[in-house]
């Protein structure tokens, strides 16, 4: 059986490492030139009941566990004046350990046979040739035929129109990301507010999320809600034109709070939000499946990263499980993902709570206390 997958994500490389415990080889084509051509994000926490699992799957959760950072657990919730409506350190025994993205991503990367992922492989086109098989073609001129295709490749799939016509629509609101690096020594007040894990402040339209990665470094994304064409006004190659126009959201507030913005020591950068409808599903095809933000991009919740990985341990399994029956496996994992990904998240009915018109609730602060 060849299984192609495109896009060396969390969610390819986790479906990648699965099949190999199982003994099944796999390629996986990523369309960038190498692992660090870009940034991978910042900090991830992943969860003992769907990351964590997709971790014991793949057989590396010794490794995970030296990637995580002591203390990042902490979590803090203050108001725009900048004083501490709750504050939750970090004892150890939390089951959301945090880690860097990209370091979580190097690990995957590590555990595979050399060869298994091959870098600048854009796909250009897909599509089904009958049986089962897929044709994939590339920008560099070549084609793979393949007995399953798997679609890892995020919000804007080239494998996903041969399932469904969805497309990721914008769901209201942009991050705009910015980093502080030695924060103790270089923006004391900003370190001082965040403490040593997570930070969250916010009303219902506008909010600031600020995490402390390795190191004194802090990442934030300042969350907006506002139309791509408020945005699309303000030029984001100009540092001192965004940072002004970005902080004027938050006029008023805690000068230790907009120092995320203005003070940042890297280009300001804007990520518009974009979301599938919730419950996105498809019919069978034989021979083609999806995971990941492929199969349900959702607004940021805490679950993303965290679901992508259980997609490609559960696809791993499934596919292990049933040797010699492509369309048993796929019908069985779907099943699961389409359960599974049919209802918001519970991360994401905590995200509105946090940062409605009121504040956040009296029954939330109890359940953080508790």
């Amino acid at each position: 059986m060849n299984v192609t997958i495109i896009g060396a994500g969390l969610a390819g490389l986790t479906l990648a490492r699965v099949l190999h415990v199982h003994g099944i080889a796999s390629v996986v084509h990523e369309a960038e030139p190498s692992p660090t051509a870009r940034g991978q994000g910042g900090m991830l926490d992943i969860h003992d009941y769907n990351g964590q699992l997709a971790v014991e799957a793949a057989g590396l959760m010794d490794e995970f566990r030296a990637l995580a950072l002591d203390g990042r657990q902490a979590f803090r919730i203050a108001d725009p004046d900048g004083n501490i409506l709750f504050d939750k350190g970090d004892d150890g025994t939390g089951g959301r350990p945090e880690v860097q993205r990209g370091e979580l991503r190097q690990m995957l990367l590590d555990s595979l046979p050399p060869g298994t992922v091959r870098w600048g492989r854009k796909v250009s086109g897909v599509r089904v040739l009958g049986d089962g098989r897929s044709e994939v073609s590339f920008a560099d001129g070549t084609t793979e035929v393949t007995d399953l295709l798997v679609g890892a490749d995020g919000a804007w799939s080239r494998v996903r129109p041969l399932l469904s016509g969805a497309k990721p629509e914008y769901a209201g609101q942009s991050f705009v990301e910015t980093y502080l690096y030695d924060a103790e020594e270089r923006h004391p007040a900003a370190a001082a507010i965040v403490g040593g894990g997570t930070l969250a402040a916010g009303t219902d339209d506008r909010a600031i999320n600020a995490h402390r990665e390795r190191g004194a470094t802090l990442h934030t994304y300042v969350i907006l809600s506002r139309s791509l064409d408020w945005f699309a006004a303000i030029d984001f190659t100009d540092f001192d034109e965004v940072t002004t126009r970005i902080a004027a959201e938050f006029e008023g507030w805690a000068p230790a709070l907009t120092s995320l913005i203005t003070d940042s020591d890297t280009q300001p950068v804007l990520r518009p939000i974009f979301a599938l409808p919730v419950g996105h599903r498809w019919d069978r095809v034989p021979g083609v499946t999806l995971i990941g933000d492929a199969a349900h991009l959702a607004a940021p919740d805490g679950e993303g990263a965290n679901n992508a990985m259980l997609d490609g341990a559960e696809l791993g399994r499934a596919l292990a499980a049933h040797p010699g029956d492509v369309e048993a496996a796929l019908a069985e994992f779907e099943a699961a993902m389409f359960t599974r990904s049919a209802e918001p998240t519970d991360g994401a009915e905590f995200m509105e709570q946090i940062f409605g018109p009121d504040g956040p609730p009296e029954h939330l602060m109890e359940m953080f206390a508790q």
